[in-house]
C-alpha cells in the first residue's frame, strides 16, 4: 500500500487490535527503541525479540540450541548473544530493562526529536553547516526567524521543510555521509571476519540507461571508491556553482529550483496571511514533505507537489480576497 501511496501511514492501533483478536493474547513491546538504546544498533531488535519470545515460552527450543545457532552463524556472535539475553531479561522485568536502556528518557528523546522550535533550529543549523557551510545555515535560519516573527506554527513548518529542500542528497552529500567515518564504524559493528564492502551507485556521468525503464542502472564499486568519497566530500563547496559538474543534470537543477520556489511561496504567504487562510498557509509551507524518493521517483513527486502548490496558492489568494 505504501508503494502505491507514499502518504500512507501504518495503522498501528488497528493492527494491534487485529493481532489481539486473532491470537487472543499478545505482548506489544517497543523492541527497536529498547534494543537500540541497549546495544547501539537497531539490528539488535531481531535477537531481542527472539529472546523475549523464548523467555515467554513461545519458542519450543532450548536456549542452548538457539545460542549454538548464533555461534554457528558466525556473524557478530557476542553482539547477537547479548541481544538475545536482553530480550529474555525484558520478558521477566520489562520496566527494569527499560530504565537501564533509558536512564534519562526525557533528555534522551532530544537526541532524535526536537521539543520546541529552538531545538529544531539548532539541530537543522548544525546539519546544514555540516552539509555545506555556516553561511548556508545562516540563510536558512534567517528565513525561519522572519516567519517566526509572524507566526510560530508556520515557522515550525518552514524550519522542517526548508531544511529538507536545502539539504538535497546529491553526489557531494552521498560522499560526505560515506566518508565521515560513521558508516565504516557501523559496518565494523555489524560484521566480523573477512568481508568486502561493495557500493551500488548510478553516477550520472557513467551509468548506462536501462533499456526497459530508461533510468540509470546501478554499477558495482569496490572498497577503492572510499578515497574518492573523501575527495568528493572536500569539494562540496562547488555545489551549485559553475564548476559543479553534477549540478547540470535535470534532477539537480530541479532541486535548486524547488528551493527558490519555496522561498517565493514563503514570501507570498507572509504578504497575504489572514486568519481565514492560515490553515491553507500551513499546508502550503508543509508541501515539501510530499516530495520523496530519488531519481525518477522524486521527479514524479515533484510534478504532483507543484500541481498541488498551484491549487493551494489559488485557494490562499481567494481566501485573502474574501477576507478583504
Amino acid at each position: 500500500e505504501f508503494v502505491k501511496n507514499p502518504n500512507w501511514r501504518l495503522p498501528g492501533t488497528n493492527l494491534q487490535e487485529d493481532i489481539t483478536h486473532t491470537v487472543k493474547t499478545a505482548d506489544f513491546v517497543a523492541a527497536t527503541e529498547i534494543a537500540s538504546a541497549l546495544m547501539g544498533d537497531a539490528i539488535a531488535t531481531n535477537m531481542f525479540m527472539l529472546g523475549y519470545a523464548y523467555q515467554k515460552g513461545w519458542v519450543p527450543l532450548a536456549a542452548a540450541s538457539l545460542e549454538r545457532a548464533i555461534e554457528l552463524n558466525g556473524v557478530a556472535v557476542d553482539f547477537n548473544r547479548q541481544g538475545f539475553l536482553w530480550g529474555r531479561r525484558a520478558a521477566v522485568d520489562l520496566e527494569r530493562v527499560r530504565r537501564i536502556a533509558r536512564p534519562a528518557e526525557v533528555v534522551a528523546l532530544g537526541e532524535h526529536f526536537s521539543r520546541n522550535l529552538d531545538e529544531l533550529l539548532e539541530r537543522r543549523v548544525k546539519m546544514l553547516t555540516d552539509y555545506q557551510n555556516a553561511e548556508y545555515a545562516a540563510k536558512y535560519k534567517s528565513l525561519v526567524d522572519k516567519v517566526r516573527s509572524v507566526d510560530v506554527k508556520l515557522a515550525e513548518a518552514v524550519a522542517r521543510n526548508y531544511a529538507k529542500l536545502l539539504a538535497y542528497k546529491d553526489e557531494y552529500e552521498v560522499a560526505r555521509l560515506h566518508a565521515d567515518g560513521e558508516f565504516e564504524r557501523k559496518i565494523d559493528a555489524m560484521f566480523e571476519g573477512d568481508y568486502k564492502v561493495v557500493y551500488h551507485l548510478a553516477p550520472p556521468l557513467l551509468a548506462r540507461r536501462d533499456p526497459l525503464t530508461g533510468e540509470p542502472r546501478k554499477m558495482q564499486f569496490g572498497p577503492w571508491v572510499l578515497p574518492l568519497f573523501k575527495a568528493l566530500k572536500s569539494l562540496r563547496g562547488l555545489r551549485g556553482t559553475l564548476l559543479d559538474v553534477f549540478g547540470y543534470t535535470e534532477e539537480r537543477r530541479t532541486e535548486r529550483a524547488l528551493i527558490a520556489e519555496y522561498e517565493e511561496t514563503v514570501g507570498r504567504v507572509l504578504a497575504g496571511l489572514t486568519p481565514h487562510n492560515h490553515a491553507i498557509a500551513l499546508e502550503l509551507l508543509s508541501l515539501p514533505e510530499e516530495i520523496r524518493g530519488f531519481g525518477h521517483i522524486k521527479m514524479a513527486s515533484v510534478v504532483a507537489a507543484r500541481k498541488k502548490r498551484d491549487a493551494l496558492l489559488g485557494r490562499f489568494t481567494g481566501a485573502q480576497r474574501a477576507a478583504a
